[in-house]
């Protein structure tokens, strides 16, 4: 028959066991991951007592943890999206802030040096406003040095932080397969390991995008391109390492044993997927982007220099170190990890204009022909020979054989311009070496009658700062085929005639005007060099330089103007106000039009695109976060332990263990009364 005393006796353990649930409960309700238990109890079997069953208690059946596998792989994507938005934001953040920042971004330097540049060119003799103009150059070249020093700095900090975070990633892996390992070997439920289980693999997410699968109690943990991270007790670790492509940059690899995988590009998720989206979206095209800027800006106020005067009289030096210079040529291509040639690949920039912000991928067919392809989008550029004779150009640059040779599959990274802003500096230290007036000067001759009025002559031929052979042949040309004579024939003959004659008063040209207007005449001059000889092209043609200038009015016959080369000292500014013109020209970005933008609005574009990605960057996190709490809550509401209906619990149990020890002192006076009665 049924115990009266055993009822009670199951209704204490019953009591109890849930008093213990609830005071666990209660005490673990701030340990991340935890998932609230319950108790789960069953009637005992019951006992026939004629035609009737009598109940013999209850038992405790079960410690239930109360959980959903929904709501907990809500919880690991949100938390992979938010940690991926939060790393990205953290690292944007920072260089927004530097780039459009008045006191350290280009803009303010850039206008600073362009408006020492005007005080320069009012006053071309006066060596204070020349000085001020060298100060503001090297104010603007430092400020370029520090911007890309502190993106190269972000980038060795971000490799760093990879590197740590893929051991993380490791010990966590490692983790996981320990409890898959220990809860496999365990009979019944282990509430608590299943949940330091799934706290593992949430803080996993943390660190990268995952897929995870339950598989015969297991779980297991693969990568978002679906390569296995941890399966049952075994895992393949993570391990970072100086990319084959690029040193400078980490890549992380997968290691499954005899084989290894680079899963850097597929990477998605987690503070690594947002380190790594950073890298690639705003990091390396904001180094690329400055450094054009840098190119073009010391490439164009250089050549403009060049072709100048200075104050002593002598052709316009480099304000800006050279930009193609060996040691810079050398530095812009980066060999692949394992070339079987030991050959090294020089990058010439030729066009400033043509330059873009991608770095390409050349990759040799045979042992001269090679493949260029632009990065990231891979598109194709063509195929080219290593020997053609020019090489050809390639936006804006060459490629040509350093040393050694080339075996095909060999593959080199180009990077025309990332290191450019890192390198540009102020070379020019005599300011007396500023090249601010124009290399023709003309002058009215002392006999003019008529009421003829010269423009100044411009040089229209372009000297090339990158052949030091045509630079120094237009030069002597200029200097020693000079001054050249413009002599005007009849007023009374409509169109008048004129003829250009050389020092010696031979002729050089002719043409005619339309007496009061406007007429632009364009002239070309054979060059001689220091002894008068001609200067001759490879295939013996005399060179010559060529130069326009206006004239108006009505020049009286014998009226002549002189052209020569312009001498110390001068107040023409002519050079100077064309080197403020680059400020607004459009010199970058030039398409097949010949129109492109300036180097305001280039930096401008750079500042633009960091800070719409910034933007996009905090209303992912502020949608993230929002989601991952709103799952976090879900998953809490469901999960977490609630302390007021815990401390409910607790007097429930409380009452019910009084209760049942009633049902026991109850049988004990029952079982005295009956000894008492016989």
């Amino acid at each position: 028959m049924a115990s009266l005393i055993n009822i009670g006796m199951s209704g204490l353990g019953a009591s109890q066991s849930g008093l213990f649930t609830t005071g666990n409960n209660i005490t673990n309700a701030d340990v991340a991951g935890y998932s609230r238990q319950q108790n789960v109890q069953r009637a005992n079997g019951s006992q026939q007592n004629g035609n009737v069953f009598i109940g013999t208690g209850t038992t405790l059946s079960d410690v239930r943890r109360v959980y959903n596998s929904y709501l907990e792989s809500q919880l690991r994507t949100t938390t992979s999206l938010s940690s991926d938005a939060a790393a990205y934001l953290n690292q944007v953040a920072p260089i927004d802030s530097l780039l459009s920042g008045a006191d350290t971004g280009i803009t303010a330097a850039l206008q600073s040096f362009f408006t020492a540049m005007q005080s320069a060119s009012a006053k071309p003799n006066e060596d204070a406003s020349r000085q001020l103009l060298l100060t503001s150059a090297q104010s603007l070249s430092k400020r370029f040095n520090t911007i890309a020093s502190q993106l190269n700095e972000q980038n060795s900090n971000l490799n760093g932080n990879l590197s740590s975070m893929v051991d993380q990633v490791n010990k966590l892996s490692a983790t996981i397969a320990q409890y898959n390992d220990q809860i496999s070997q365990m009979q019944g439920t282990p509430n608590d390991l299943l949940d330091q289980r799934n706290e593992a693999v949430r803080q996993l997410s943390e660190l990268v995008g995952t897929q995870v699968v339950e598989r015969e109690g297991n779980l297991d943990i693969y990568l978002e391109n679906g390569q296995p991270l941890v399966m049952g007790k075994t895992i393949n670790t993570l391990q970072t390492v100086p990319s084959k492509n690029d040193p400078t940059r980490v890549s992380i690899q997968l290691n499954r044993g005899s084989t290894v995988m680079d899963v850097t590009s597929s990477l998605n998720g987690g503070e690594i997927g947002g380190l790594l989206r950073y890298r690639s979206e705003v990091l390396d095209p904001s180094l690329n982007e400055l450094g054009r800027v840098a190119l073009v800006m010391a490439d164009q106020i250089n050549r403009q220099l060049a072709q100048g005067i200075d104050k002593n009289g002598e052709f316009g030096a480099a304000l800006f170190n050279d930009i193609n210079s060996p040691e810079l040529i050398s530095q812009r291509s980066i060999a692949k990890a394992g070339n079987t040639g030991n050959g090294m690949l020089d990058v010439v920039i030729k066009d400033t204009g043509k330059l873009s912000t991608s770095d390409y991928q050349v990759t040799f067919t045979s042992a001269t022909g090679y493949n260029v392809k632009k990065l990231p989008e891979g598109t194709d550029m063509g195929t080219f020979d290593i020997n053609d004779d020019p090489p050809k150009v390639i936006d804006g640059f060459t490629l040509k054989l350093n040393s050694g040779g080339m075996s095909a599959g060999d593959s080199f990274k180009i990077t025309p311009t990332r290191n450019a802003a890192s390198n540009l500096d102020t070379v020019l230290t005599d300011p007396k070496r500023l090249a601010l007036a124009s290399p023709l000067t003309a002058n009215s001759g002392s006999g003019n009658q008529g009421t003829g009025i010269i423009g100044q002559p411009n040089l229209t031929s372009s000297l090339d700062i990158y052949d030091p052979a045509q630079r120094l042949d237009l030069q002597n040309g200029l200097k020693y085929s000079t001054p050249v004579k413009l002599v005007f024939g009849d007023e009374k003959t409509t169109p008048q005639t004129y003829k250009l004659l050389d020092a010696k008063g031979d002729p050089l040209g002719s043409g005619t005007i339309i007496p009061g207007q406007a007429n632009k005449l364009q002239f070309s001059v054979p060059m001689v060099d220091s002894t008068g000889a001609p200067i001759n092209d490879a295939n013996g043609v005399q060179k010559t330089f060529t130069f326009e200038m206006e004239v108006s009015g009505s020049p009286k016959e014998g009226d002549n103007y002189t052209i020569s080369l312009t001498g110390p000292g001068s107040d023409n500014n002519r050079n100077g106000q064309a080197v403020i013109d680059l400020q607004t020209k459009g010199t970058v970005e030039v398409g097949a039009n010949g129109k492109g933008i300036s180097l305001t609005d280039a930096y401008g574009k750079l500042v633009e695109n960091v800070g719409g990605k910034t933007a996009q960057a905090q209303m992912d996190v502020d949608s993230t976060t929002a989601l991952n709490t709103s799952a976090k809550a879900s998953r809490d509401s469901l999960s977490g332990v609630q302390l007021d209906e815990e401390a409910g619990n607790l007097i429930k149990y409380q009452q019910y263990y009084t209760a049942s020890s009633q049902i026991i002192k109850a049988a004990q006076d029952i079982f005295s009364t009956l000894i008492n009665a016989l």
